[in-house]
């Protein structure tokens, strides 16, 4: 799913010298750096309110490319009985464009979710729609800088500002954390259209998973609220089979893979 892509000049040079371009490589191989057929996971979802007060839910996620190199992934809540059996489906194609459909029980039907709705919140939880997919947003929908080199947590990172080539995006800017040996992104700063900073997304609990070094730890806080919502992912499976069933909105409305 995912091809490690090599960095020649980026980690060798220092990040005055450092080009666009480099910048951007930077960020392909963090986001392409795990390189699996298929994704399976089984996660928590702990939501802290202002006043310190929490919620959980689980989730199954499961992602797969397809044969034309689009990115699908879906969400599928397994409880509480408040949330269970609402599936989320997101398709990021290698164009750029992406597509997401969610099935919620109440309404018994599947609603497409317009891309003016991707800064809004996703299932009460700190997370946008656009946040879900962030890992799989095309590069080239950025321009990129290399702000500086700096320690974080003990890693040797650089600080790379990206900001979208569509004025539509709901963030003006983001600022990432990407570890120089690894390629991990640590954290990323969101900021609102306005330049304000808007939410902080770190990751953490790092994890060999199948040789392959994995978060198990995210959490995004939203700055203005005094929110925060933490994925644990207490089950990762890599290269899975998965049927291409699940990836359409069939299964969302019925919960089979046919």
């Amino acid at each position: 799913m995912k091809k490690t892509i090599l960095l020649i000049t980026a980690i060798a040079c220092c990040a005055a010298s450092l080009s666009a371009q480099d910048a951007e490589a930077i960020v392909r191989a963090s986001r392409n750096r795990i390189e699996a057929a298929t994704t399976s996971s089984r996660s928590r979802m702990v939501i802290t309110a202002k006043n310190g007060s929490t919620t959980e839910r689980v989730i199954d996620q499961y992602a797969k490319d397809d044969a034309q190199g689009n990115e699908r992934m879906v969400i599928v809540f397994q409880s509480p009985a408040t949330v269970k059996g609402t599936r989320f489906l997101t398709i990021d194609k290698s164009a750029g464009d992406s597509d997401r459909w969610i099935f919620l029980p109440n309404l018994g039907k599947v609603r497409r979710i317009a891309a003016s709705e991707g800064g809004g919140n996703f299932m009460g939880t700190d997370f946008s729609y656009d946040d879900m997919s962030s890992a799989n947003r095309a590069v080239e929908k950025d321009t990129y800088t290399v702000l500086r080199e700096e320690n974080l947590k003990g890693s040797d990172c650089y600080v790379i500002q990206s900001i979208s080539r569509d004025d539509s995006f709901q963030y003006s800017k983001i600022i990432s954390w990407i570890d120089k040996s690894t390629h991990i992104n640590y954290q990323s700063e969101m900021y609102d259209r306005r330049g304000n900073l808007f939410k902080v997304m770190e990751s953490g609990a790092l994890k060999d998973i199948q040789g392959r070094l994995t978060p198990t730890q995210i959490t995004v806080r939203t700055v203005t609220a005094g929110t925060a919502t933490t994925i644990y992912m207490d089950i990762i499976k890599y290269d899975d089979p998965i049927p291409e069933g699940v990836f359409t909105t069939a299964y969302l409305e019925t919960g089979r893979a046919r």
